[in-house]
């Protein structure tokens, strides 16, 4: 199969990026807008390709590594090499990170970091016994495109168009001084998971430049600055030239005004990986520290990272830059945002297509289904392991074939939980994922107040 990259990025603003229903500009009296401490931000780091979460987390229990590294064969880490770690609250099972992860497993250690396991898209729970006969399963399983639709949904059954990132933003846009604009905020990527009824994403490119950048209503010598200044003060006859030049306005408005702000951050002491994402979560910082500007008491953001399509043989290396890599920005995140004091208000997350299958094809590993994913933040109740660890058994009570492992914890439950201390009441809960009511639980328990 091809490699499935990362979207290109957007850098422009689009009708759609600026929104039409009840999208303001950032108001100039908002400039030194006070904000409460009741602030909280949830950021999706979404892995691109399918991540191969055998090896993001291994048992180093002597047999559980031996029922690991037999089928894994060329991808097995040597259990040496694993940074172990014991979450307290599975009675004394040791385990280790990829060891590529130090900043995770330092995180993870610190009781800033916390393990998700065998997460994946569930209409319902399925055993292996329902998943073989007539069981509800999520559309199109295995498939690159579904499955990351699926996951930015969190509706495994329904061809609903909307984010669950987008509908929480939703549910929380209204005590945001700029309302919808500043809720939901894309630094590159697809950005299907902040598609929400009433907001839209605001893409911003890693860098701080945006797409009409070039525009300078002062500067007689620039051609097109001036062709869209004449432009933009045109009377227009027709009412949707007229909406457009209202949305045009608006984008630049609003451009300006968070280029300044961000022009004004000072330097963070903390390093971020000179990297894709290291320069997006290095924006989201920024970002979250222009947020008493804008009068931003919850936001939602998305940043992608591609590459994670790993059937050859050189998946042993290519997933161990990557998986440092989104390691490495994850921790500079938590560290930015202790330096500017949010970091109990911040979480971040990982997710992606799908996990890869246990048995390595002889090279890398196809297309699997439930995976280990992480989530950090000072909030996170951390140095433990939630969910339930697969058997590492091929045909094994978990195994839905080939080392596919049907997962015991769905998107729902993983999203809810986050959703909840994002400050979401049961009921809003319940109308943002309505098959969370299908699970044992919506709280997972890994967030603390």
């Amino acid at each position: 199969m091809s490699n499935i990259q990362l979207p290109r990025r957007q850098f422009l603003l689009s009708s759609s990026a600026i929104g039409l229903g009840g999208m303001l500009p950032f108001a100039a009296d908002n400039a030194n807008a006070a904000l409460s401490d009741d602030y909280r931000a949830i950021v999706c780091v979404f892995m691109f390709g399918g991540n191969d979460a055998n090896n993001l987390i291994v048992p180093r229990d002597a047999a559980d590594y031996t029922r690991y590294a037999g089928p894994r064969g060329r991808l097995a880490i040597p259990r040496d090499n694993l940074l172990a770690v014991k979450p307290a609250n599975v009675q004394g099972r040791e385990f280790g990170f990829h060891p590529a992860m130090t900043g995770v497993a330092g995180l993870f250690n610190q009781g800033k970091a916390a393990v998700i396991a065998n997460v994946g898209t569930l209409a319902r729970p399925l055993t292996k016994a329902e998943y073989r006969g007539n069981g509800l399963k999520p559309i199109n399983l295995f498939s690159h495109s579904d499955q990351q639709f699926l996951w930015n949904t969190g509706m495994p059954d329904n061809s609903i168009r909307s984010g669950w990132g987008g509908r929480v933003g939703d549910k929380v846009y209204a005590g945001n001084q700029t309302g919808t604009l500043t809720t939901a905020l894309s630094v590159g990527g697809n950005a299907a998971f902040l598609n929400g009824d009433i907001i839209r994403p605001f893409p911003v490119s890693s860098s701080g430049r945006f797409g009409l950048n070039f525009y300078d209503e002062n500067d007689p010598n620039n051609a097109l600055s001036v062709a869209m200044k004449k432009m933009l003060a045109t009377p227009q006859s027709n009412v949707m030239g007229g909406v457009w030049l209202e949305i045009l306005g608006g984008a630049i408005a609003n451009q300006k005004q968070l280029s300044t702000a961000l022009a004004g951050t000072p330097p963070f002491t903390t390093v971020f990986p000179n990297s894709g994402i290291g320069d997006g979560m290095e924006m989201i910082a920024r970002l979250i520290s222009v947020r008493k500007t804008f009068g931003a008491r919850r936001q939602v953001f998305f940043v992608g990272i591609g590459g994670f399509d790993t059937h050859g043989e050189d998946q042993p290396q290519r997933q161990s830059d990557l998986l440092g890599d989104v390691s490495n920005a994850m921790t500079a995140l938590y560290n930015a945002t202790s330096e500017l004091g949010v970091a109990e208000n911040v979480v971040s997350f990982t997710a992606s297509d799908f996990s890869r299958n246990f048995p390595t094809n002889g090279k890398g590993s196809d297309h699997g289904w439930g995976a280990h994913h992480l989530v950090v933040g000072g909030s996170v109740k951390g140095n433990a392991m939630y969910g339930t660890f697969p058997q590492l058994l091929i045909d094994g009570p978990d195994d839905a074939g080939e080392g596919r492992w049907i997962p015991t914890t769905s998107v729902d439950q993983y999203a809810a939980t986050m959703a909840k201390w994002f400050g979401l009441n049961g009921n809003e809960v319940t109308q943002v994922f309505p098959n969370i009511g299908r699970f044992a639980t919506a709280d997972l328990g890994f967030m603390g107040p």
